[in-house]
């Protein structure tokens, strides 16, 4: 067909909020021919990516596992097998994907309670333990990190806090994991969700879940098994039926389980990046890719700095893997990401809601969380800024950055 050529994208360095360059070592991984899904080189793929997130996620949950679909599957998986309707679900809200877990719990028919902070804010665990007191929830449904506002929750405390109230806690990770500090277990979480397109250094597609003992009891109260496939050893749950088939969550176990009971035709070419996101990261050491998000993300912090520019956001919560900028008075935010991407081959993301045309968002995350990125990044972004009016010290980006590169903190 004359009309469409092979795809060819043009080459860009992704340094936004996510989704960001895959690691060329994930996308080799992908390549691999494809099995069937009960083939034995299958399953033992399936145990091992098992193995594999238990470690990213610092847990000894059994019930750890993929869902197929994009990190928003993991969170609408979590929520709709999780939440009867009627339920109360209580999401503290600091920027746009708390909405986004309010609008998902709704959809599940839960009954939504909600406390707000100002974007660029967290919440005290006390604002928290007292919102649990009033509402008493069944499930305290919190993002970690929010790249909408590039600040991160602070959980250490808040399993405690669900435990003394016997509430369930789950959050989403999709933005911190594998480049910021994250313990499920040590922290009290009973559900977590992710996504391989930031801190994994993968591709968008597949959605890594762990889950507590206490969680998949929950759950499995609304177990159900399709008619064609049940058996007679098979049981029905006595709760209500999960509202979704793709993400009932009781379901997926049975599939990634020793049965392997029929589910859905497992995304092959996904698990395989997932399994290698994993590898790559565990191979590093967690806390060494952790300290490379750590360095990388503070040199951008010092190389924005440079160039006379005004950060958003409290720096005492700002994600390793991202950073909030004001754009300046005078400069057109969309014309500088324009030129950008279309002189550099360089992205950096804008933001929503209340921050949209206020601030950019620029990421150092997953394989671009490296010193040549980064400056390469601040150098471009210098030159723009310069054309566009905004005065700022020649060369004072890069070599603020090349500073805190020098002294490694």
């Amino acid at each position: 067909m004359k009309e469409f050529d092979q795809i060819n994208p043009p080459p860009r360095l992704l340094m936004g909020p996510g989704p960001i360059n895959a690691d060329p070592r994930v996308l080799r991984a992908m390549s691999a021919q494809l099995v069937g899904q009960y083939d034995p080189s299958m399953t033992a793929y399936m145990n091992e990516v098992m193995s594999l997130y238990r470690k990213v996620f610092m847990t000894q949950n059994k019930a750890t596992i993929l869902v197929d679909g994009t990190s928003r599957a993991g969170i609408e998986a979590v929520l709709v097998s999780v939440l009867n309707p009627g339920d109360k679900v209580l999401v503290p809200v600091f920027g746009r994907f708390g909405h986004l877990l309010c609008e998902i719990a709704q959809r599940a028919g839960a009954e939504i309670c909600t406390i707000y902070a100002e974007w660029g804010e967290v919440f005290e665990p006390g604002q928290i333990e007292d919102a649990i007191k009033q509402h008493q929830p069944k499930l305290l449904a919190c993002v970690h990190g929010d790249t909408s506002t590039t600040v991160m929750q602070p959980m250490e405390e808040l399993g405690a806090i669900c435990r003394r109230h016997g509430v369930l806690f789950y959050s989403d990770v999709t933005a911190s994991i594998g480049g910021n500090d994250f313990k499920t277990d040590a922290w009290g979480l009973d559900a977590v969700s992710a996504g391989l397109q930031k801190c994994l250094g993968g591709p968008s597609g597949s959605a890594p879940v762990t889950l507590s003992e206490s969680f998949v009891e929950e759950v499995q109260k609304r177990h159900h098994v399709e008619a064609g496939i049940k058996d007679a050893h098979h049981y029905e749950g006595a709760g209500s039926r999960i509202r979704s088939n793709y993400f009932d969550i009781p379901m997926l176990l049975d599939y990634w389980g020793e049965e392997r009971l029929n589910h859905h035709t497992e995304a092959t070419t996904m698990l395989y990046g997932a399994r290698e996101c994993a590898r790559i990261l565990l191979q590093e050491g967690l806390e060494k890719n952790i300290q490379r998000h750590k360095l990388n993300g503070d040199a951008m912090l010092a190389g924005i700095q440079g160039m006379n520019l005004k950060i958003f956001g409290d720096l005492r919560y700002k994600m390793n893997n991202v950073v909030g900028v004001y754009i300046p008075d005078g400069v057109d935010g969309e014309a500088v990401r324009t030129a950008l991407l279309q002189d550099f081959g360089i992205e950096i993301g804008t933001s929503f809601g209340p921050l949209r045309g206020k601030i950019w968002r620029i990421g150092t995350m997953g394989y671009n969380a490296r010193k040549d990125a980064v400056l390469v990044t601040l150098a471009a972004l210098e030159n723009v800024l310069r054309r566009a009016g905004h005065s700022l010290p020649a060369g004072e980006a890069v070599d603020s950055a090349l500073r805190v590169y020098s002294t490694g903190t």
